[in-house]
């Protein structure tokens, strides 16, 4: 099969490129893969990426170029914001495509994109026409401007049609594919397909378990970051940090003086995983709407129990006791509970804990199986194409 993938980096490296980069790589081993990328930027080139998205007549020339050149069977989207733009969606169907596409945030239903803003969930855009209420609370950026212009361009294209061209849409968890579906996107449930992010098995690492909790991730509100630390300290429950993100120097300052909690800093995965490995548990306490969180499965392919959020898709990654937990991650005293409890369990019932989350990572979240489901994808969406001419 030929597949061009197409996907805009942000200026900040994160889970949509790794997700882009390693389907890419998995697909190119058994198929003819092209991949077409846009950059966002900074400064005024930045702004005028912003202005000119909601009609890029340049990226969508570079597009047609591309698929008149190589030809694909299918065209696979992920990001578009803000450097590319809807267009590219018409585009594909112009030339006659199938198309498919990732949605790895809700930026289609609310500019906030990720259902969160000043600190707590915010669900407004989901039952309105036009996300007035997010362009009051300035959900994107902060700013009034800004948030009306990304309302205003995912408006438009949902007025014009554009989101209905797309023949097969990818949830990464069944909880987003139920909010698209119940949303005023109007979008048909059976072009919403539901497959999970994977991660490559890791090279072999020998564990030595060790008593402390981990916590992998962006340091910001809606992580959680803050609420965990405050449950914690003072306890004597051990707990690692790794990572970066604009709450960095306030997980400094919370943990002076709390020998139990230790900020590593940012690190590389290869670094990261053995960490992992020896942990009780890694911990996802965030307080807003996940995608596929890479970290779980990471965390699962090495053998190791996750303590999550009881929001959004968190607990459809968890076999409750098995794999690990869940608890209110504004409820201090229970998430003291909840890793109390963990580390308490016996060598034996840990032992076990890490053989079924090795199990669970092999039947859901290998290569093998996402692209097998990757693939199914792609025939529905050529099928649905061939009937929808």
């Amino acid at each position: 099969m030929r597949i061009l993938i197409i996907h805009t980096f942000y200026q900040t490296p994160g889970g949509e490129d790794t997700v882009f980069q390693q389907e890419a790589s998995l697909l190119s081993q058994d198929h003819q893969v092209r991949t077409l990328t846009f950059q966002n930027k900074k400064g005024w080139r930045g702004a005028l990426q912003t202005l000119s998205s909601i009609w890029n007549i340049l990226a969508a020339n570079r597009l047609k170029e591309t698929l008149q050149e190589f030809k694909p069977d299918i065209v696979h989207l992920h990001n578009t914001h803000y450097a590319a733009g809807p267009i590219l969606i018409r585009t594909i169907a112009k030339q006659g495509i199938p198309q498919v596409m990732t949605l790895h945030n809700f930026r289609l239903l609310c500019p906030s994109a990720t259902l969160y803003h000043h600190n707590h969930l915010f669900l407004d855009s989901l039952k309105e026409e036009f996300p007035w209420t997010a362009i009051k609370e300035r959900a994107f950026n902060n700013s009034v401007i800004k948030t009306f212009l990304l309302a205003l361009n995912y408006w438009f294209h949902r007025k014009i049609g554009t989101w209905q061209k797309v023949n097969r849409y990818i949830n990464l968890s069944t909880f987003a594919k139920t909010i698209f579906v119940d949303s005023t996107l109007r979008v048909a449930a059976e072009k919403f397909a539901v497959k999970p992010n994977f991660v490559f098995p890791p090279a072999s690492i020998v564990a030595a378990p060790k008593p402390y909790f981990i916590y992998v991730g962006r340091l910001s509100d809606e992580k959680g970051i803050l609420n965990l630390i405050e449950a914690i300290k003072g306890t004597d429950l051990e707990l690692q940090i790794i990572g970066g993100g604009p709450l960095a120097e306030e997980v400094k300052n919370r943990i002076n003086s709390h020998p139990n909690i230790v900020y590593l800093g940012f690190k590389p995965r290869a670094d990261i995983l053995p960490l992992v490995a020896s942990a009780q548990a890694l911990i996802v306490p965030s307080v807003c709407f996940e995608g596929m969180p890479i970290t779980i499965l990471e965390s699962y392919s090495v053998g190791t129990a996750v303590l999550c959020s009881n929001l959004g898709p968190l607990p459809e990654l968890i076999v409750p006791d098995k794999t690990g937990q869940t608890f209110d991650p504004y409820n201090k005293a229970e998430i003291v509970a909840c890793l109390t409890q963990w580390k308490d369990r016996t060598v034996d019932e840990k032992d076990e804990i890490r053989k079924t989350c090795l199990a669970y990572y092999f039947s859901n979240f290998t290569p093998e199986i996402n692209e097998n489901k990757l693939l199914a994808i792609y025939r529905d969406a050529i099928e649905d194409k061939k009937l929808n001419k």
